[in-house]
């Protein structure tokens, strides 16, 4: 088929009209071509619904995975802002721990009042009445003369009469000498005939804590307090002694407490036989360096544990803080209540000794809120709340104990601190449960749940502390120490430490005097020939006359 058509100019030119246009204009076609033509225009057509299809479903694919992706990116980004305040708040707490001092008082927060955390100054109160000096009469008084140089009128020179009477004041002085004691030992030679007696007879030798040393009870008696009552390394001591003329090697030290160490033993072993009779104890352990190299063991972090009843300061010195330390103190025990942090190896002693309770402290969980408070700002004023709720049960429990046994007031102090735990655990169930809380707040609160059963002992048992700060002032000397003089050189140095430890501890629970009984009782072992006392009950204060205690509280007077 082909279409015809005038070009216009000629149509013009002979007159024929012009051709319609083209949107008008009229195609014959075939069959085929139609078919095909038609075909063509369905296949695109088709091609073109089925590309919009295309791009829709991409365009709704692209907008999913969007939407995927900011999903993704904001739980992303919460989850690494809850990393980065969790960082934060471990940062803050290890710079609290290294370099903030080292109580635990509140800071101050905004919101709170400011007079709630302002405390009354410490010392005597300005425009108090004080109670005056303190004349010390049992010292021993040394007379002293005090003259006038020219006892005379200076205008007329007639002599002033002198008065029976005087202006007496006294100044408080202290002297420490070092002496030498010569001891002459007379001789005497027999006058009869009989001949029992030959030779000469001299008087026996003075009594010597050590063998032939050359150092008396009073030097080792001021070398013990000096260095495990009141903390002083050895060569400061060393050089205070040279100070005062007396000069002692640091190898003749080393020995005469080496010497020294074995008259302890049977006194160490009395105290924790006594301490294993008692039934309540307050227990705690910190680390102790032994520079001692121990096979099977890495570096040289010891450990030196405390147990305190109300007789008894013992303390042990152990390679491990295992369990297995308070099994061997506490051996044949059955029965009684241990006040104790959350360490796992006072729960395994109590699971291995039922009848064994534990008293939680309240001090440590005060100080996890504390910790909170000042490792997460966000949590602070919440953290304070519950510090606030504890310092309560420490004033309700405080007027509970200070009511007679069975005295009316003692029910309703009673009753307010029950009420008082019950509206905290209360508080504490709800909000464990809320699980929107902030994780580091939801961890405390999970522990003090945990504990809570130890935590309340105190409430049934008015004996029991809410705390275990007994054992943790009882540690205080040690880290003093500790502080001092870095621990023990060898193994039976670390020894005589914690036997020291515990004996001067224990004495000072009786309000003995530490360098009385002490010096009293290094004299017996010299007089026993190097050798601890034969009957030590008289060293125990626990069976000690009302006399003797009193004489072992007076000072010692040389």
């Amino acid at each position: 088929m082909r279409a015809t058509s005038i070009p216009t100019e000629t149509a013009t030119t002979i007159g024929v009209e012009a051709p319609p246009p083209p949107a008008i204009e009229f195609v014959t076609i075939t069959r085929q071509e139609h078919i095909a033509l038609k075909s063509a225009a369905n296949y695109w057509q088709t091609a073109h619904r089925k590309a919009v299809d295309r791009f829709k479903w991409r365009e709704l694919r692209y907008q999913r995975i969007l939407r995927e992706l900011k999903a993704n990116g904001a739980k992303s980004n919460a989850a690494l802002q809850a990393e980065l305040v969790l960082a934060k708040g471990q940062v803050r707490d290890l710079q609290s721990r290294v370099f903030a001092s080292k109580g635990e008082r509140r800071k101050h927060c905004e919101g709170r009042s400011q007079t709630a955390s302002c405390r009354r100054p410490r010392g005597q109160q300005h425009g108090s009445s004080g109670h005056g000096r303190t004349l010390q009469t049992q010292l021993p008084a040394r007379h002293e003369d005090a003259t006038l140089d020219k006892t005379q009128c200076p205008k007329c020179g007639l002599a002033f009469n002198n008065l029976v009477d005087t202006e007496d004041s006294q100044v408080l002085e202290i002297e420490v000498k070092a002496y030498r004691r010569v001891i002459h030992r007379h001789r005497y030679s027999a006058s009869c005939q009989c001949g029992c007696v030959d030779g000469t007879v001299c008087a026996p030798p003075p009594a010597r804590l050590i063998g032939r040393g050359k150092f008396g009870v009073s030097v080792w008696t001021s070398v013990l307090l000096d260095k495990f009552l009141y903390g002083r390394p050895s060569q400061r001591l060393l050089q205070d002694l040279a100070d005062h003329g007396l000069n002692m090697s640091a190898g003749t030290l080393a020995g005469g407490l080496q010497a020294i160490a074995p008259l302890f033993k049977p006194l160490d072993k009395a105290l924790q036989l006594k301490l294993r009779s008692e039934p309540y104890w307050h227990a705690d352990e910190t680390r102790w360096a032994v520079f001692v190299n121990v096979q099977g063991k890495v570096g040289h972090r010891w450990y030196l544990w405390v147990f305190h009843s109300s007789s008894v300061v013992h303390y042990v010195i152990d390679q491990t803080r295992a369990a297995d330390v308070i099994v061997a103190e506490l051996a044949a025990v059955n029965q009684g209540v241990i006040s104790c942090d959350r360490y796992s190896g006072y729960k395994r002693f109590a699971r291995l000794n039922p009848g064994v309770v534990l008293a939680f402290c309240w001090a440590h969980v005060r100080r996890d809120f504390l910790v909170l408070a000042n490792s997460y700002p966000q949590s602070a004023e919440w953290a304070l709340q519950w510090v606030d709720m504890i310092g309560q049960l420490y004033h309700l429990n405080g007027l509970r104990l200070n009511t007679s046994m069975d005295s009316p007031e003692r029910a309703v102090t009673q009753h307010d601190l029950v009420q008082a735990l019950q509206q905290m655990a209360t508080r504490c169930a709800f909000e464990v449960a809320n699980h929107e809380l902030f994780p580091p707040a939801a961890k405390v609160l999970e522990s003090m749940t945990l504990h809570w059963s130890g935590l309340t002992v105190f409430v049934n048992s008015a004996w029991v502390d809410m705390d275990n700060n007994t054992a943790e002032r009882d540690i205080r000397g040690p880290v003093v120490g500790r502080k001092n003089f870095y621990g023990s050189g060898s193994e039976g140095s670390a020894e005589l430490a914690a036997t020291m430890y515990g004996t001067l501890a224990t004495m000072k629970l009786w309000g003995l005097n530490a360098r009385t009984w002490l010096a009293q009782y290094l004299q017996a072992c010299a007089d026993n020939g190097n050798r601890p006392p034969d009957d030590i009950t008289a060293f125990l204060p626990w069976q000690m006359s009302a006399k003797r205690l009193a004489d072992m509280r007076a000072c010692c007077l040389q």
